[in-house]
């Protein structure tokens, strides 16, 4: 989680919401990505996606089996469903989004009777941390 975490610190820094993802394989850190929604001026460019695409080239499969991701916040819907479209093992978050959210909150895509994988859910890793980072950038912003 501490890479996905580094992850969120740069994105903030260039200016984007602080989301940071990390994908492991059998130990490895095999992707790694931050938010950059608005530098590439792309909606579908958050973090969790981003890897995603990152480890299907390096791995040159569009399916993450025996994959394992880490992200800073809850998964909103669109992310949550790329999870499950490429078979990720495990879904590692640290802050709950009650507003965006896709997997505990929102559309809950993971209960949906539609949705064909599920990864397991560990929520309220480094919970404290990346909330603190949401709530500094967000706070910048108000000020």
């Amino acid at each position: 989680m501490q890479i996905a975490l580094d992850e969120a610190r740069l994105a903030a820094a260039r200016g984007e919401v602080p989301v940071g993802a990390a994908i492991i394989r059998d130990g490895e850190i095999i992707a790694r990505a931050g938010n950059r929604t608005r530098e590439m001026n792309d909606p579908t460019a958050h973090a969790e996606i981003l890897a995603i695409r990152d480890a299907c080239a390096l791995l040159d499969d569009e399916r993450l089996t025996g994959c394992d991701l880490y992200v800073t916040l809850e998964p909103c819907a669109m992310c949550a469903a790329a999870i499950s479209f490429s078979r990720i093992r495990r879904l590692y978050y640290g802050a709950s989004d009650p507003k965006g959210g896709g997997v505990e909150h929102g559309a809950r895509f993971y209960a949906q009777p539609t949705c064909h994988h599920a990864p397991d859910v560990y929520p309220g890793f480094a919970e404290k941390e990346a909330q603190m980072l949401l709530r500094e950038f967000f706070r910048g912003k108000r000020v």
